[in-house]
């Protein structure tokens, strides 16, 4: 730190800096020149300075099914979107990517990150840090370290041995500092081997920045630190959220008792006016495509199109053609999910659903499906409007204790949160949402929040109570209770709630919706409609209830009835295809009734116009999975996300995913990690290693189908020591015309090719015996390079 900041700030000043000013912004110092920097949500969209009704902004397709296109070129260009979007708003750091790895496939917050793979999700963090870094925009790895389940996510401890810390959970963090220098990392909740995130001296300071000579910025998640001196001496840069925590004049105090030197504040400080410094001073907003704008919405169409990813097509049946006459079936269709919950949430122009952008370019019969949920969620626009206005949304008033009004708002969508981002005299403790409902019959109204509610819709009053159901703060937020009632009402008739305030904040909303029909007869009218077509499309998924932060899932099953729906279409339609709207790994017992699987990811904002894309081949969906998909529950090599006396068993050690399916360590999956059809089919050739130990590699690939297609050549490396798992080392990708040919070369990443000495206390060399698989996933190897002694 210059002596210019050292002379210009005290004590008490230097330590302000470093607890947030607000939930996403640090605190200006006229005094040094340090102007407000200022934190936006990634990274699915960059959301802006509020949590929930804030601006309209893109939404990009998820981490899973952008990494599904194995190209770190595919990553710069979404950080390099990303940027702009940042700059639109004048934010200064995107908190992304997440690099957790998927450890089980039950993770509630896997659709946030990449991969299972170390290598895969630290490649293409690397690329997208330098899209968004290259354009003045920092980014933010996160969340250090062993952070992938979300059960008891503010109090587990996560224990994982040495080894296994270093060669697989640190690995993507060392490859995004390494070769892209990310500009700051987040800490996480979780414990790890006994000791908070935000205090692990021995990842922050001996390991990232020692060992990695790391000159960025350390910062906690939100609400994340619980100490004061443990946590600064750790390594901790900053606290978030401000500008409360635990650090302020309680750090002062720590510092002059001797407990926290000042030389430890001058390094954070040092570290956070880097910071500032590289993303530079606040410019004005540059002109950027609006998220609604053709430049967009053919960005997105591509992007999610292309990592998506054919699991099965017996028969050729994809793509389909343009006289195929197609029945739509299910809730997904229709009621597509674009993106998980969570911090992750943005606010996007539109939604595209699968029923909208398949009926665009082919004759289709829609047919809603099952039920998907069991939680209710807040009215769409069809089904709540303006009071007075009659557009979409609500209005939303919220009064003091004694009852006098604090404010009124007017709501484009039928939630608002309470208690974030509110700038209000004093809280809340009584609000009153209000709407008129646009269709009459038989509605589901109610609302979501915490608090004492009372309905009046149809006639009727309801009066219930919502509270918390588990002991995780965040649930107010991120997935609030609801509670609902069967009513009949008239066209434009008012609906109105009247809620009691607990204290905190929450997300409240109004709750309507056309009551269920019978699974008997959703069921019957899809198997009527898959008759009379060539060809059946059943969308099915998951929701934010199971893909979300703040909870993990419970099996890998579909919810609702959606299996036996796809079962009884499947029995009497001339084709089935099946679209897996959902994140992450789900159970397929329809799988062999079927004659192709479509994995779609979630796909953003034009994610109906994707889905069209991909099912016509207007955009091949060369994607390949990027978790293995285990057939059964349970039967993956770490299955359990619970912690036992909080404490969660890495006991898998390094044979996380793929690597422990390889060793027997769990039975077959029902699809390898690497695994992805397109559309074409190729023949290997001629593979060699290019030098004595078999870093490089080359391969010819032969397109023998009948359509233009990528292939993506996987390399692993299955060492001689059993002890040691097989892993991916690199990749290579070629796109080849019917008929011709390419040669790929692939070069392995050195540091696939070494251990962690747990007792010399540094990296050894891994022995060169062993095997080198070039393949397309572990399901499919194509050709076998042995490796021999030195």
């Amino acid at each position: 730190m210059s002596s210019f900041v050292d002379s210009a700030l005290d004590l008490p000043a230097k330590v302000a800096l470093l607890t947030g000013a607000s939930m996403f912004t640090l605190r200006p110092e006229p005094a040094i020149g340090l102007a407000e920097l200022r934190l936006s949500d990634g990274p699915t969209g960059v959301r802006g300075l509020t949590f929930s009704g804030g601006p309209a902004v893109t939404l990009f397709p998820n981490a899973t099914l952008l990494a599904s296109a194995w190209n770190t070129g595919t990553a710069y260009e979404v950080g390099r979107l990303l940027a702009e979007e940042a700059a639109a708003q004048g934010i200064h750091v995107v908190l992304g990517p997440t690099i957790n790895l998927h450890r089980s496939p039950l993770g509630g917050r896997l659709f946030e990150a990449y991969s299972e793979d170390p290598l895969l999700s630290g490649a293409l963090a690397a690329a997208y840090v330098r899209g968004l870094q290259d354009n003045g925009v920092g980014a933010c790895l996160k969340h250090l370290v062993a952070n992938e389940s979300e059960t008891e996510r503010h109090a587990v401890d996560c224990v994982v041995d040495e080894a296994t810390l270093r060669e697989v959970y640190l690995l993507p963090f060392e490859i995004a500092v390494a070769d892209a220098d990310a500009w700051s990392i987040m800490a996480a909740y979780n414990r790890v081997n006994g000791t908070p995130a935000t205090e692990q001296a021995h990842v922050i300071t001996d390991i990232v920045k020692g060992e990695w000579g790391y000159r960025g910025l350390v910062v906690s998640d939100w609400w994340a630190t619980t100490s004061t001196a443990p946590s600064a001496n750790a390594g901790l840069d900053l606290v978030m959220p401000g500008p409360a925590g635990p650090w302020g004049r309680q750090l002062v105090d720590a510092v002059k008792a001797g407990e926290v030197d000042e030389a430890v504040i001058d390094d954070h400080l040092g570290r956070l006016l880097l910071l500032a410094e590289r993303v530079g001073a606040p410019q004005p907003s540059r002109e950027v495509p609006a998220p609604d704008s053709p430049v967009r919405r053919a960005q997105l169409t591509r992007l999610a199109a292309e990592g998506m990813t054919v699991l099965t097509n017996e028969g050729g049946v994809l793509p389909l053609r343009r006289d195929t006459t197609v029945a739509l079936i299910g809730r997904h269709a229709v009621d597509t999910i674009d993106m998980g919950g969570g911090s992750a949430q943005v606010n996007p122009p539109y939604q595209v659903s699968v029923a909208e952008g398949l009926t665009e370019l082919l004759a289709v019969t829609v047919v809603d499906g099952v039920e998907v949920r069991e939680r209710p969620v807040p009215a769409g626009p069809e089904f709540a409007v303006h009071p007075d206005t009659g557009e979409p949304g609500m209005r939303v008033t919220l009064h003091a204790a004694d009852g006098s009004q604090l404010e009124e708002r007017d709501c484009p969508a039928a939630s608002t949160m309470i208690g974030i981002d509110d700038d209000l005299p004093e809280p809340p403790r009584v609000v009153r949402l209000s709407a008129r409902l646009p269709r009459g019959g038989r509605m589901l109204v109610g609302g979501i929040g915490i608090g004492t509610w009372e309905v009046r819709a149809g006639g009727q009053t309801v009066r219930f109570e919502l509270g918390l159901t588990s002991g995780d703060v965040g649930e107010a937020v991120l997935r609030p209770p609801g509670g609902t009632v069967l009513v009949d009402v008239e066209p434009g008739e008012l609906f109105e709630a009247d809620v009691a305030l607990d204290a905190g904040r929450g997300l409240y909303g109004l709750v309507a919706r056309p009551a269920p029909d019978d699974v008997a007869d959703v069921v019957g009218r899809a198997v009527a409609a898959a008759r009379s077509v060539d060809v059946a499309v059943v969308v099915v998924g998951l929701t934010e209830e199971q893909e979300t932060e703040a909870v993990d899932k419970t099996t890998l099953r579909l919810p609702g009835a959606q299996d036996d729906l796809v079962a009884a279409v499947a029995a009497v339609a001339p084709h089935t295809v099946v679209v897996v709207n959902a994140a992450t790994p789900v159970l397929m017992p329809w799988l062999d009734q079927v004659d192709a699987v479509l994995w779609a990811g979630l796909p953003g904002q034009e994610g109906g116009h994707a889905v069209a894309a991909a099912l016509l081949g207007d955009i091949e969906p060369a994607g390949r999975l990027v978790t293995t998909f285990p057939a059964a529950d349970g039967a993956s090599p770490a299955w359990s996300v619970t912690p036992v006396a909080g404490r969660l068993e890495y006991a898998e050690g390094p044979f996380v995913g793929y690597r422990g399916h390889a060793a027997d360590k769990a039975p077959a999956p029902a699809f390898w990690l690497g695994h992805g059809l397109g559309y074409s089919t190729w023949a290997y050739s001629d593979a060699a290693a290019l030098d004595d130990v078999g870093h490089r590699v080359a391969v010819t690939v032969t397109n023998t189908g009948g359509r233009t297609s990528r292939e993506v050549v996987q390399v692993y490396f299955r060492p001689a020591d059993e002890d040691q798992p097989v892993r991916l080392v690199g990749w290579g990708a070629a796109t080849v015309e019917p008929g011709q040919s390419a040669r790929v070369e692939v070069t392995g990443d050195p540091r696939l090719r070494r251990r962690w000495d747990t007792a010399q206390g540094s990296w050894a060399d891994l022995p060169r015996e062993g095997e080198l698989l070039l393949a397309r996933g572990l399901g499919d190897v194509r050709a076998t390079l042995r490796l021999g002694s030195a």
